[in-house]
């Protein structure tokens, strides 16, 4: 209790930002909530870098447990069944741009030398979904706050600049209406951008109904938050207990494995996060409607903005922007390559 006491205040301050956040989000869903909470963080940390006292426990709080709790409801708004019925056309070309993404973060972060855990939230942020994906991810690699903030402001710049100018780069392209679809679907980091873009098309495009198609594609896309944070996890189980072992080594002169535990390695609410899409994907094969779950994506949606502006109130912005020139350039690869495969991998399906 005491604990839950000393986390009040700051969860509640937390909380309280998050509301205009959201509503701004509402109202410039190509910026969208998280962005508008990590930026009024930064703004206001650049006044108040000082103690904050009885606020300290719950913006920590907020930035690191609320944001594995958003993580959690995230899963009750997939239903596994339908996004593998109606996303299987699309796979090919996810699962290529995901691979892209990977890759050419994995090698411009030893070229470039960009921090590998910011290279990885940057490489999982364009290739999967966006801040939901870098909010999955950083609890696994133990990433700082500075780190997401980084991540989540390269991620932001390319998904407004993707949501303006595809639109017209498809019509330019020719691409036909399940095309651009497919295109934003997978070449476009964020729901909130994919919408857009795909909004925007359809009003180019009277008659289209490339919004319903790009929506599905990405939450097929959004799927592999699953197996890449697994993958993530088991990496940093397998660090951690090497480490574990060379530290037990240098104190007593063996290899034992010392003080490592699997289950405090081991981001246990992944496995949430699965049992709350396995529960979903089970009420709705049984009849449930996907409204039953709307409140907890929308309370999972707030919660992600509460975290995005504790990590603001975290982190220094103007080391933000001084270090900011190889994330971008990190980001934008990623982003350039994704479109390129996007579209190249349609062209070889026929899709295009």
């Amino acid at each position: 209790m005491d604990n839950v006491r000393k986390r009040v205040p700051g969860v509640a301050l937390c909380a309280v930002a998050a509301i205009p956040c959201w509503f701004l989000g509402m109202a410039l869903p190509v910026v969208g909530g998280p962005v508008f909470g990590i930026l009024l963080g930064m703004v206001i940390a650049l006044f108040w870098r000082g103690d904050r006292g009885s606020l300290k426990e719950g913006i920590q709080f907020s930035s690191k447990k609320v944001l594995q709790y958003a993580v959690i409801l995230l899963g009750f708004g997939l239903n596994l069944a339908q996004v593998a019925q109606v996303g299987a056309l699309s796979l090919p070309i996810i699962v290529s741009t995901i691979a892209t993404a990977l890759i050419v973060a994995f090698v411009m972060c030893k070229v470039m030398k960009v921090p590998g855990r910011t290279a990885t939230l940057v490489g999982v942020g364009s290739s999967i979904c966006g801040g939901s994906a870098i909010a999955a991810t950083a609890p696994v690699i133990k990433a700082d706050d500075e780190e997401v903030a980084q991540a989540i402001s390269v991620i932001f710049l390319f998904n407004v600049v993707a949501a303006l100018i595809f639109p017209t780069l498809g019509t330019l392209l020719g691409l036909s209406n399940e095309g651009f679809g497919i295109f934003a679907g997978t070449a476009v980091n964020d729901t909130s951008s994919v919408t857009a873009a795909a909004a925007a098309w359809d009003g180019m495009h009277p008659g289209s109904n490339a919004l319903d198609q790009a929506t599905i594609v990405k939450l097929t896309r959004t799927l592999a938050i699953i197996p890449i944070t697994l993958v993530l996890a088991l990496w940093q189980v397998r660090k951690a207990k090497a480490e574990a072992a060379a530290a037990q080594a240098q104190a007593e002169g063996e290899g034992a494995l010392g003080n490592f535990s699997l289950k405090r390695a081991f981001p246990l609410f992944i496995l949430w996060f699965m049992v709350a899409s396995a529960v979903t994907t089970v009420v709705m094969a049984c009849g449930g409607s996907a409204e039953l779950f709307a409140p907890l994506k929308d309370l999972s949606k707030f919660f992600i903005i509460m975290a995005m502006f504790a990590i603001g109130l975290n982190t220094d912005l103007v080391k933000l922007v001084k270090t900011g020139g190889k994330p971008i350039a990190l980001g934008f690869v990623c982003w350039v390559c994704i479109a390129a495969v996007s579209l190249g991998a349609q062209q070889l399906l026929g899709i295009w």
